[in-house]
C-alpha cells in the first residue's frame, strides 16, 4: 500500500524548482493500492508544487456538422444521433472519465479555476495566467504559457501518449491541425487549432531521456521533464522527420491526413474555407 508520505518523498525526489509550475497527467490505478486514493495523490501534488495544471477535457461536448472542411479527419453528417446526445458546457461540467480521477478531483479542488474552452479546457490551482492563456483558436496556449513560465511536466503513471505538452511542439513544427465544434450556452462555436492523435507520442521517449528525471512508485514510477527543454527537443525532431511521433495505426484518420497534407503541403484545396450548418 502507498502511502501519502511515499508520494510526497517521490515527488519531491524530482527536485523540481518549487516556483515552476506544473502540468501533471496521472493514472491512480497504474501505482497499485494507494491509501487515500486520489485525495491523497492530488493533495502531495498541491503540498510540493506551488501552481498545478491538469488537462480537464470534456470529449461529450463534440458536435460535427452536416459540412465541413475537408482533410479534417471527420464523416461529416454520417451519424446525426451522436449530435443530440451532445451536452452543453459548463464551467462545473465533469472532466471526461477518460482523463482519470484526479483532474476532476483538482477541478472541485476550493480556489480552483478552469478555462473556458468547451472541449480542450484546462483545470489548475494558483495558475491563473496560464488558464487566461487559452482561446477558442488557441487551445493550447496554456501549455504555451507553462514553457514560457519554465514549467515542467508530469506523467504520474502514464507515458508521454498522454503528454498534451507534445502537441505544442507538432504546431511549432507545422504539422497541420484540425477544427472541431463545441456545444455551449451560446450555439455552436467552431474551436481552430484542435490537436492531432497522441498515440505516437512514447516515441520521443528515447530522445528525451536526458532531459528526463524518473523516481519508482509503487508498480510504476514519476517522469519529469522541463517544457523548456522537451519542447524544442520534440519541434527539431519533427522538423528532421516530418513523419515523427505519428501512430502506426493504419485506420488512424488524423495521422492519415497529417500524411497526405505532408504531400499536399502547398495545395489550396487543403485550407479551411469555414463551415455549413444546416
Amino acid at each position: 500500500m502507498i502511502a501519502f508520505e511515499d508520494i510526497k518523498r517521490a515527488l519531491e525526489q524530482l527536485a523540481i524548482p518549487e516556483s515552476a509550475p506544473v502540468i501533471a497527467h496521472a493514472s491512480l490505478s497504474a501505482f497499485g493500492p494507494v491509501d487515500g486514493g486520489g485525495p491523497a495523490l492530488l493533495n502531495a501534488l498541491l503540498q510540493v508544487y506551488q501552481s498545478l495544471v491538469m488537462p480537464a477535457f470534456t470529449y461529450k461536448t463534440m458536435v460535427t456538422p452536416l459540412l465541413g472542411p475537408p482533410d479534417n479527419a471527420l464523416d461529416y453528417g454520417v451519424d446525426q444521433n451522436a449530435n443530440l446526445m451532445a451536452q452543453i458546457f459548463h464551467p462545473e461540467m465533469p472532466v471526461d472519465r477518460l482523463m482519470g480521477v484526479v483532474p476532476e478531483l483538482l477541478r472541485r479542488t476550493p480556489g480552483a479555476a478552469r478555462s473556458s474552452h468547451p472541449i480542450l479546457s484546462f483545470a489548475g490551482l494558483h495558475a491563473a495566467p496560464v488558464l487566461a492563456a487559452q482561446t477558442l483558436q488557441s487551445p493550447l496556449g496554456p501549455i504555451e504559457a507553462l514553457w514560457q513560465r519554465s514549467g515542467w511536466v508530469l506523467l504520474l503513471g502514464v507515458g508521454h501518449d498522454v503528454n498534451t505538452s507534445l502537441h505544442l511542439a507538432e504546431l511549432l513544427a507545422g504539422r497541420k491541425g484540425f477544427i472541431r465544434w463545441g456545444l455551449t450556452p451560446q450555439g455552436v462555436v467552431e474551436c481552430g487549432g484542435f490537436p492531432g492523435c497522441s498515440d505516437g507520442f512514447d516515441a520521443i521517449a528515447p530522445w528525451a531521456a536526458g532531459i528526463t528525471r524518473t523516481v519508482p512508485l509503487g508498480h510504476s514510477r514519476i517522469a519529469a521533464l522541463p517544457l523548456q527543454e522537451l519542447i524544442p527537443l520534440a519541434r527539431a525532431r519533427i522538423e528532421a522527420d516530418p513523419l515523427a511521433l505519428l501512430c502506426d495505426r493504419s485506420y488512424c484518420p488524423r495521422c492519415a491526413v497529417v500524411r497526405r497534407h505532408l504531400d499536399h503541403r502547398h495545395n489550396p484545396d487543403l485550407q479551411h474555407n469555414g463551415s455549413t450548418w444546416r
